[in-house]
């Protein structure tokens, strides 16, 4: 009961936060510009480090219900400060996370069921994940002018360009919301055509800080091995590195990469035992114990128990194996 209630006071100060922040932004839109700008900054640095608030949490639907309002009120200030990096950085993870969960997967579960609305959604999802990456491409572009450019020029040249450890959290949300754009495209050729670009940000993520957030960068790997194009080998046998690593980096108490590799190996790989076992690891979790981990471990789990529904459904025999699986993404990450 003592543990429910520090919880209960610690998202009602998170909240709390967050309405002071909208108070305060109301104020200094009316005072003098240079005080205007120093404010602004200073409540800018406050949400881009909002710390657990969100990722503590263990009620994914109140979450997404408080989200938008904090996205948009990051995109108020980044009006009035278009270059300041946190800022930028939390808004490319901000809506990369808030689409995954909110908008990308009701569309994975109603597809069968009404099958325009899920593409309306995938629309949606499309959408709001290049407005994701056009927030950490701004990030990235405060420091390297004309990152963009060069990047479309020649992807695997231009990401040398960014060799600051600090810079990889930039990198790795720029892929991943570019990455998940593409996996909801699948009919539009010319988005399609980034994959390299993707590749570069994600690679050059890894070669910096390998261990990014608890092996974030790996997960994002497991889902994304499969659709690498012009590698030798089985991508399977990749996925499963990359799994192991993000496991050794979270002491098995992050359910997402089991999921992760359910998804992109055991189905592809029409291996219904393992897909099982993994799934029940996912679902052993106990999202308790890492607090800063739990509102990710509870949506984990609740798409494993959904996978696990729809299991007569992914394994119907050796001709039947479906398309890649979507890309996913680590979401014990900022919030």
């Amino acid at each position: 009961m003592q543990r429910k209630s520090n919880r209960s006071a610690k998202a009602f100060a998170g909240r709390y936060r967050w309405t002071l922040a909208a108070v305060m932004l109301g104020a200094v839109l009316l005072s003098g510009c240079s005080i205007k700008k120093l404010a602004i900054n200073k409540i800018g640095d406050s949400l881009a480090n909002s710390g657990t608030t969100f990722s503590g949490d263990d009620d994914p639907d109140l979450i997404g219900d408080a989200l938008p309002f904090s996205l948009k009120l990051m995109e108020s200030l980044l009006a009035e400060s278009p270059k300041h990096r946190g800022l930028l950085f939390a808004a490319s993870s901000g809506f990369t996370q808030y689409t995954y969960i909110y908008v990308q997967q009701p569309a994975e579960r109603i597809e069968t069921e009404d099958f325009a609305k899920s593409q309306d959604l995938r629309a949606r999802a499309r959408r709001l994940y290049l407005r994701g990456r056009n927030y950490g491409l701004r990030g990235l572009e405060v420091k390297h002018p004309r990152f963009e450019h060069w990047l479309r020029e020649n992807p695997k040249a231009a990401v040398h360009a960014v060799a600051a450890k600090s810079e990889v959290p930039l990198l790795y949300w720029t892929a991943a919301s570019w990455g998940l754009a593409i996996s909801n495209a699948k009919d539009n050729p010319d988005l399609i055509a980034d994959q390299p670009v993707v590749e570069a940000l994600i690679d050059r993520a890894l070669e910096l800080d390998s261990d990014y957030d608890h092996g974030a960068i790996h997960g994002f790997l497991i889902s994304y091995e499969p659709s690498r194009k012009g590698v030798l080998g089985d991508f399977a046998d990749r996925c499963r590195k990359h799994f192991r690593q993000q496991v050794d980096l979270t002491g098995g108490q992050l359910a997402s990469p089991y999921v992760a590799l359910a998804e992109a190996v055991s189905i592809q790989k029409q291996n219904q035992d393992e897909f099982e076992a993994l799934l029940k690891k996912a679902l052993n979790v106990d999202p308790d114990t890492r607090p800063e981990w739990r509102l990710s471990n509870v949506i984990s789990q609740r798409r494993a128990r959904w996978l696990l529904e729809r299991e007569s459904e992914l394994f119907l025999g050796k001709d039947s194996a479906r398309a890649p699986a979507d890309l996913s993404i680590s979401l014990q990450g900022r919030w």
